[in-house]
């Protein structure tokens, strides 16, 4: 049976590159696609037949469940599924100062309902693959027991919603055999923020070779989902 991967949010950073590594690895890769105008990701495609675009915004019901439809189309199952795509908005919100809540609120649509919506669109594959990984691109930030930040609640938020929703999910699909992951994957040099992060420590290459290392071990099924950096280290929930 072929070998086969779906991730979302792949135009350039974090995204790319998994979906590099997984072609590396003898997948089939169905690429998110967000952002048309946006070259990296078409000319991979160009050089690689296993790559498929599926454009992507998961932030609508109706364009998740027409990339699930293009999926399904051409495969009748999955062996990963990474949610990695997402959104940051910094205004540097302060609880004494301006909270933008419709920023929160695309954050939440986006960062959590998304993932949640893209999962529910396509885990009927899930069931049918053999790796049978659900992946989610979670964070530091959305740690409570290791929170330090005064600031940032959108995103902070819309992390720890993630990995709840990673809890849940795992106490369901344990007895399917699907392991979920939820990945911090360092601070990656990466356009999250709209703009290149060239402060950053992590480049995204070498996040997405973690974390696919990690995916790609043999993982013991339990009532929680793992939660770790891109290098395997466990973060408190």
């Amino acid at each position: 049976m072929e070998k086969t991967a779906y991730v979302t949010g792949c135009d350039r950073g974090l995204g790319l590159a998994l979906a590099k590594v997984l072609l590396t690895e003898g997948y089939r890769v169905f690429a998110g696609s967000y952002i048309a105008d946006w070259p990296e990701l078409g000319e991979l495609a160009e050089k690689e037949p296993k790559l498929r675009i599926v454009p992507l915004d998961i932030g609508s019901d109706k364009s998740v469940q027409r990339a699930a439809d293009i999926v399904k189309a051409e495969t009748d199952h999955l062996d990963i599924l990474i949610n990695n795509a997402a959104i940051y908005r910094d205004r540097s919100e302060d609880i004494f100062g301006d909270l933008y809540f419709d920023d929160m609120l695309n954050m939440y649509n986006v960062n959590t309902l998304g993932t949640l919506r893209v999962t529910n669109s396509v885990i009927d594959l899930l069931v049918k693959g053999e790796g049978k990984r659900l992946v989610n691109i979670s964070s530091e930030a959305g740690s409570i027991a290791d929170n330090w930040r005064k600031r940032e609640y959108g995103y902070c938020m819309t992390k720890a919603a993630v990995n709840m929703q990673s809890a849940i999910l795992q106490n369901h699909l344990q007895e399917y055999g699907i392991k979920v992951m939820c990945f911090h994957p360092g601070w990656v040099r990466s356009w999250m923020s709209g703009k290149f992060n060239d402060k950053a420590t992590v480049e995204a290459i070498d996040s997405a070779k973690g974390i696919i290392a990690q995916v790609l071990k043999p993982q013991e099924i339990t009532a929680l989902p793992s939660y770790t950096d891109y290098t395997g280290k466990p973060l408190p929930w």
